[in-house]
């Protein structure tokens, strides 16, 4: 049983060939907050997957940014993949850890546990020359399976939604003033601060009151996230020191993920998403702001 919610290049060389084993590549074309890694020709770890988080794995009808599936769209997708709860599933993607922490969130919020993120991604994985593709493979199912044929057939896709682990702006707005609660905001500084304009229109510059800055970078190493002792004391640093809970937001939701994997490394499980994060705050101009 794996503890940690990472796995390493080696360890997933050396488990391609396992029959319960799904690598999924959850990169995105947009990347904000970090220089974007690009690539001459298109590679991908061989057997992997193509998980859509930009176009499929959020809620489209949704006016928020990059908002959570519905649990209907998660069946959706994860049968077409092939995914049940006896699955143990592996998200990477080509940034080294930059999206794939939203997707393996999205799934533990969904109730599946066997799910990691690839330590340092697909820039390790090609730095160790590891074998490729240059092609995902294909979904197992040609269509994607209704959620009520699924709940008729008694299918291993079971979705047992942890409601506590995400969060919107109401619940965010009422543990402003909580003193077990530490808030985090994965933006860069100059946006946290206000000095940076936001990148998206009619969004206002500035910070969610009593929250804490910390970019998401600080808790990178390289391709990879830092080891469980240093992410430790960056949080003993700046969590209040008896937290009950973290919140966690960046722009959209996306990098909010990226701290959420490095507290849970870190030991720490009463993780909380804010999923509409600044995007959602910003723009609404009855919710207070720093």
């Amino acid at each position: 049983m794996i503890k940690s919610p990472l796995v390493t290049t080696l360890w997933l060389e050396q488990h391609l060939d396992d029959d319960r084993l799904i690598v999924l590549d959850a990169s995105m074309a947009k990347v904000v907050g970090r220089p974007q890694i690009l690539y001459d020709t298109f590679s991908c770890i061989l057997g992997a997957k193509k998980l859509d988080l930009e176009n499929e794995l959020c809620d489209l009808t949704s006016k928020q940014t990059h908002a959570f599936p519905t649990v209907a769209q998660f069946i959706d997708i994860i049968s077409a993949l092939g995914i049940s709860q006896t699955s143990q599933i592996i998200i990477y993607d080509n940034q080294g850890i930059y999206s794939s922490p939203r997707a393996w969130w999205i799934f533990k919020v969904m109730g599946f546990n066997n799910v990691y993120v690839l330590d340092g991604g697909l820039p390790q994985w090609l730095a160790e020359g590891r074998t490729t593709a240059n092609r995902f493979s294909p979904s197992t199912l040609a269509e994607p399976v209704s959620v009520d044929s699924i709940i008729k057939s008694g299918c291993e896709i079971k979705v047992n939604v942890q409601d506590t682990w995400v969060c919107d702006s109401t619940y965010l707005l009422n543990k402003l003033s909580d003193k077990h609660v530490s808030i985090f905001d994965a933006r860069g500084a100059k946006r946290f601060s206000g000095q940076a304009s936001e990148p998206r229109e009619g969004v206002r510059s500035g910070h969610i009151p009593n929250s804490v800055n910390l970019p998401f970078s600080q808790v990178l190493e390289d391709h990879g996230l830092k080891t469980a002792e240093e992410l430790q004391q960056i949080f003993a640093g700046l969590a209040n020191e008896q937290d009950t809970q973290r919140i966690f937001s960046c722009g959209s939701g996306i990098t909010a993920c990226i701290l959420i994997l490095a507290s849970v490394e870190a030991g720490y499980h009463h993780n909380v998403l804010y999923d509409g994060s600044w995007a959602q705050w910003g723009s609404d101009h009855k919710l207070p702001i720093e």
